[in-house]
């Protein structure tokens, strides 16, 4: 993991000393409201439907076992117990008092954390594949460009004030599983064919309300100069994106809009400010701070490669199989392997991890993982370095805590936002939605029958639940103050099971809270009766068949429930 340096601890308590005036200017009454959010948001705190919410940045996801601890404990000191893991490597409390933010602010800073720039009009946090340096298929580790580009973004005054949030999502791997193209820049690490190290760079993904695949701009950008690249981007769309309409204000706008234009303009920016540099190298990255950065990524101390076991020899079916099986993934180590540890199970919201939860995890990191944990774009836990020979005891432990749920990939594991039970943008609940569809298939033997399958859910257009990128999607909508929910199929995140990023497809009108359950359970049928065989994916026979044959035994459920006296 990065090592902060006595310059990184310096900058974030000072940002933490300074928060910590204004917040008390503001509570006297000498800093009026006004004045004051733009500060606070820039520091991660907003005002949610109930109580403030302050949103923790984990750049590209990764995490030490202190880090953790000191999570669980603001959740259990500060908050109601709990914290909320997000999709794009964050974590979100929803109860901490506003009087109280400052003394928080200053418990983070003591293990290098803060909430800066996770929201506001800025570059958020830079988010990466949970696997990033372990991965079995991995390219190139993209953790120290991820944090070099962390370091140049944050509080860059240029990029203060940008038109609209600003998200950038990097990976190393063959497989994509960061969702590259579904972000303001998405990179892609790679190397040409003499070995030299670059950057596919696409430009203009984004959800919400417009959801948009984003387009290669630059096939291969040398690594030397993705920051200046990154800043002719941004620079041309703080100059011409939209200020005057939230909802067009994001960069896939003007990417749209703009076409060849937009890319041609980046294009001239990147060489004009190139060309300003008289020795060609002031605005290149230099080898010397790659690798200073590069040197906190090593393998930890005690971790070596050795013997690969078969992890399976000997054991029989059941749950310790079916773990292995969903959550014990390949490892660039041999002798090693990456677990995930899951929270999606019955009566817990996706995502949330209680403080005892937090701490227990902080533990199995300490014995078994070299102290480090990662947050997954899915809102689960990772241990990226445990022993082949630990498994067992790691399952053991992680099954005592409620971690070891076998479901990762399959209907459970879904993502979900914390929609209208605490957002105050949301125009519907997600987290009942959600707790209805984990019970209606809460058995296991059915999960793995249905097979790999991404269920993601939205309490609103702004699609923090990744709806759009779902094989399906749930949003939800406000009709006449009352919460529907429309369904979306066919959509895709950009993984290896999911294939090419796409949006899904509506499959028909809204549907009521109570009715979410039986139209999934509906579309689930469908496709157990349509598929060519148990080896075909959900996604795949959506493809192949198209949305039509699912309409009509969706729709039928409105007619069901209407007979029998649903409200609509």
């Amino acid at each position: 993991m990065y090592a902060y340096t006595d310059f990184d601890r310096q900058f974030v308590h000072a940002r933490a000393a300074q928060f910590r005036d204004q917040l008390e200017r503001h509570l006297a009454g000498n800093l009026p409201d006004e004045d004051f959010r733009p500060l606070r948001l820039q520091n991660g705190w907003y005002v949610q439907r109930h109580a403030p919410m302050l949103r923790v940045a984990v750049p590209y996801g990764a995490l030490s076992s202190a880090q953790l601890r000191q999570l669980a404990g603001i959740a259990r000191e500060f908050d109601r117990g709990y914290g909320h893991f997000t999709t794009r490597q964050n974590l979100q409390y929803n109860w901490i008092p506003l009087d109280k933010s400052a003394d928080v602010m200053d418990r983070l800073a003591a293990v290098d954390m803060h909430g800066i720039q996770t929201s506001g009009n800025c570059i958020r946090n830079i988010t990466s594949d949970c696997f990033a340096g372990v991965a079995h298929d991995e390219l190139v580790d993209p953790r120290p460009y991820a944090e070099v580009i962390r370091q140049w973004s944050t509080l860059h005054p240029e990029f203060a004030f940008l038109p609209r949030k600003f998200k950038i999502a990097i990976s190393g791997t063959t497989e994509d599983r960061a969702a590259i193209a579904w972000h303001d820049i998405g990179l892609q690490l790679l190397k040409n064919e003499t070995g030299e190290v670059g950057f596919k760079v696409l430009v203009g993904g984004g959800m919400g309300r417009t959801p948009i695949v984003g387009q290669v701009i630059n096939e291969f950008l040398p690594w030397q100069q993705i920051l200046v690249y990154i800043e002719a981007i941004v620079r041309v769309y703080n100059r011409y994106g939209r200020r005057d309409n939230a909802y067009k204000a994001r960069i896939k706008i003007l990417v749209k809009a703009e076409g060849q234009a937009f890319f041609d303009d980046v294009n001239a920016e990147f060489k004009q400010i190139l060309e300003l540099d008289a020795g060609g190298q002031e605005h290149l990255i230099p080898q010397a701070e790659l690798d200073r950065v590069a040197a906190c990524f090593v393998t930890p101390a005690g971790v070596q490669a050795s013997a690969t076991t078969d992890i399976f020899a000997g054991v029989e079916a059941g749950a310790y199989k079916r773990w292995l099986e969903r959550n014990v993934a390949r490892h660039r180590l041999s002798g090693y392997r990456a677990v995930t540890l899951s929270l999606k199970r019955a009566g817990i919201a996706p995502g949330d991890a209680t403080d005892a939860q937090m701490e227990a995890a902080a533990d199995l990191a300490d014995r078994y993982s070299a102290a480090e944990l990662r947050v997954s774009h899915d809102q689960n836990l990772v241990l990226p370095w445990v022993r082949e020979a630990d498994l067992p005891a790691v399952f053991e432990a992680a099954r005592a805590l409620g971690l070891a749920t076998p479901n990762i990939g399959l209907l459970t594991d879904m993502i979900a936002c914390p929609g209208g039970d605490f957002c105050a943008l949301a125009n519907a609940r997600s987290i009942p939605v959600a707790a209805a569809i984990t019970e209606r298939f809460e058995d296991l033997d059915e999960q793995y029958d249905i097979g790999d399958i991404d269920l993601h859910i939205s309490g609103c257009i702004n699609s923090c639940g990744h709806h759009h990128s779902g094989h399906i999607g749930v949003l939800g909508v406000d009709k006449d103050g009352k919460e529907w929910y429309q369904i979306s199929l066919g959509g895709s995140d950009g993984s290896t099971i999911s294939g090419n990023s796409v949006a899904g497809r509506v499959i028909g009108p809204s549907f009521a809270a109570d009715e979410v359950a039986d139209v999934i359970e509906s579309v689930i049928d469908t496709y157990r009766a349509q598929r060519s065989s148990g080896a075909e994916r959900f996604i795949d026979t959506v493809r192949r068949i198209g949305l039509e044959p699912f309409k009509a035994p969706a729709n039928a459920v409105r007619t069901l429930t209407g007979m029998t006296g649903a409200a609509h």
